[in-house]
Order: structure tokens, then C-alpha cells, then sequence
């Protein structure tokens, strides 16, 4: 048997196939022009000889440009979405060499109309791949049914759909969130009998299906373990901000028994600045998400605990994702959860300091 050289070429597979040099590189890239017949006996070949082309070499050498969409809810400077915009910038910057790309295209979240125009904007600029924050599973799967008939890959942040079947996910579990979520509430108001629900809406509409999932997630763990417990939902406006400190007085008037509640949006800070207000200072608040208002209200005991899980994170992870999948033909691994952090005064800002560099 002869020895096999050390570092194999196109021309030893070619040899050992018993097909031309060309062949062989078209099946290497994928190409067409090739029977099957003879692409499966190369990729025999390169299954046992275990082959691994330099596949970062051949994506810088190959010049091709790279433009990657994103879909993101319409936001302010400092919210959340803004953390996952930085880490996306970053992971541009890191993959530089391969001429990636990102635009973003905004949507209104209470607006599922919005989202599907967004979505076919981004659609018609035919990028090589797309990531999306996904709205209500009916109306993402009418975008994900266009974006498979175009043989786009997609990334899901922040909430998953696992029907709709994308290339990854990143971001947390969303109803153990919550149930993680209702522990600690409970934990926090040593077992209250009244916790009120805080909800960010629009014309009766969430801003996205990650704070209905939560909401399950949270009144699951009730159920099973506090199944006496008074649930109140206090409903805010999204868009009308300056009518909800009449909203929150009303019902504080109406319910002077509670004295514990959360809210699934990243908009704690609405509640907190409230009770800073008001010097409301026997209420127990849990929220989420890193915003500065957020931490803001954490150091001055407006809120009680914030669950982080990491935006940045998802949105590097999701542009070097595509990195991979693309230039690289690396296999990505589909789902990819967050951490579930819990953070109170004492320990934020050690977790910044981390979350920072």
C-alpha cells in the first residue's frame, strides 16, 4: 500500500478518486458540474483520510464580500437592543478580513405588520444571511417560509421559535427564565400573598413573544407552588409613557396590599423611578436586563434583583455564527442559551466590570 504524503492536496484526492484536479475542487467548494456518482466517491475519499481544507486561507484569498441583515425593534440609545448593536459591531470588526457587512432595519414591535415589512425589505437587498429578533410565532413564520424559499440562513436572538427551525439561537430559556423569576419573587417577599404582573403593551398587544413566554414560565412555578397566591396584572403604555404614573397611582390606591412585583420587559426603571418618586420604599421590585436606568434604580433599592442574560454576547455570537457557517462550513451548533444571572446592588458591579471588557 503506498504511504500517503503528509500533507494531502487536491491532486492525491484527485489521484486516489481517479478524477480530474477540477472535479475535485468543485466538490471541495460545492460547485456544480459534477455527477453524484463521482461527488460521493471524493467525499468518500475525504472522509477517511479525515481531509480539512485551510478554509480561512481559501475565504480570504476568494475576496467575496459578505452582507448580513438584521431585524431589530425600533429602540432608545441606552435599551437593550442597543448592547446587542455593539456586540454585532464587534464581531464585524473581528471578521474584517472577509468583507462582512451588517445592516440593521428597525420594525415596530407592537406593530406585527412592521415586522413582515421589515422582513421583506430585507429580503428584496438579498443578503447571505439574516439575524432577527422574532415577534409572535404566526407572524415570524409568514418571514421565515420567505426567507427559506430564498435559501437565506437565519438567526434567532433574544427569543426562540424552535418550530421555525433557524440555523441558531442565542438567548435565554425564556419560560425558565420566568420560572427562575417567580422563585426569587417569592424568595425576596417572604412569600407574599399578592404579586402583581407588570406589562409593557400596545393596543393590548407584548412587545414580542419573550415576555409572554417568561410570563408562562413564571406562572407555572405559582401553580405548582403558590397556587394561593393573588396574581394582579397592571398593564402600562408603551408608547404613552408620560400616562402611566396616573396608571401606577390608581393602582396602588386600589391594591395597598401588595408590596411585590416584577415585569418581564427590560423596563423595569419605569417601576423603580416611580417608587423613588414617591418614596415608596416597602415594595419589592424584580426586573430585567443591564440598562443604566435599570442599574440606577438596583443602587438605590428601587429594584430588588435584575436577571441579565448577556446582549452583546448574542449579538457577536450571532455574526460570528454566520462567519462560521458561511466561510468557514463549520457546523453551528443550533441552540445556545444565556446564562440565567441574578444581580442585586452588591454584586452589579462585578458583573459589569466583566460584561464591559
Amino acid at each position: 500500500m503506498n504511504k500517503l504524503p503528509d500533507r494531502i492536496r487536491i491532486k492525491d484526492i484527485a489521484h486516489m478518486a481517479n478524477l480530474s484536479v477540477g472535479t475535485v475542487d468543485r466538490v471541495l467548494h460545492d460547485r456544480s458540474g459534477v455527477s453524484e456518482s463521482s461527488r460521493k466517491k471524493v467525499k468518500d475519499i475525504l472522509k477517511q483520510l479525515d481531509y480539512q481544507p485551510n478554509m480561512y486561507a481559501s475565504a480570504l484569498a476568494s475576496n467575496k464580500k459578505y452582507h448580513f441583515i438584521c431585524l431589530l425593534p425600533q429602540h432608545n440609545a441606552d435599551d437593550y437592543w442597543s448592547d446587542v448593536e455593539n456586540g454585532m459591531n464587534n464581531a464585524v470588526e473581528s471578521f474584517s478580513d472577509f468583507h462582512i457587512k451588517i445592516s440593521i432595519i428597525y420594525y415596530d414591535q407592537y406593530v406585527y405588520s412592521s415586522f413582515i415589512d421589515s422582513g421583506i425589505q430585507a429580503i428584496e437587498q438579498e443578503p447571505d444571511g439574516v439575524i432577527l429578533a422574532p415577534t409572535i410565532s404566526e407572524t415570524t413564520s409568514i418571514l421565515v417560509s420567505q426567507l427559506d424559499e430564498h435559501n437565506i440562513p437565519y438567526i434567532f436572538i433574544d427569543s426562540n421559535i424552535p418550530s421555525l427551525n433557524p440555523l441558531a439561537f442565542y438567548g435565554q430559556k425564556s419560560e425558565q427564565s420566568g420560572y427562575f423569576a417567580g422563585r426569587m419573587m417569592m424568595m425576596l417577599g417572604e412569600n407574599p400573598q399578592n404579586i402583581v404582573v407588570f406589562r409593557q403593551i400596545n393596543e393590548g398587544r407584548l412587545g414580542s413573544n419573550q415576555q409572554e413566554n417568561r410570563e408562562k414560565g413564571f406562572r407555572k412555578y405559582m401553580d405548582e407552588h403558590h397556587p394561593s397566591c393573588n396574581i394582579y396584572v397592571m398593564n402600562m403604555y408603551a408608547k404613552k409613557l408620560d400616562e402611566n404614573e396616573s396608571l401606577l397611582n390608581q393602582f396602588f390606591e386600589e391594591h395597598p396590599d401588595v408590596k411585590c412585583g416584577l415585569i418581564f420587559s427590560s423596563k423595569v426603571y419605569m417601576i423603580g423611578e416611580y417608587l423613588i418618586k414617591y418614596n415608596k420604599t416597602d415594595f419589592k421590585l424584580l426586573g430585567y436586563d443591564l440598562l443604566k436606568k435599570n442599574v440606577n434604580c438596583l443602587k438605590k433599592d428601587a429594584v430588588d434583583f435584575l436577571i441579565a442574560q448577556q446582549p452583546t454576547a448574542q449579538g457577536y455570537n450571532s455574526i460570528e455564527s454566520l462567519c462560521s457557517h458561511l466561510i468557514f462550513k463549520k457546523e453551528i451548533k443550533q441552540y445556545n442559551y444565556m446564562p440565567i444571572t441574578l444581580l442585586t446592588k452588591e454584586n452589579v458591579d462585578y458583573y459589569l466590570e466583566i460584561y464591559q471588557k
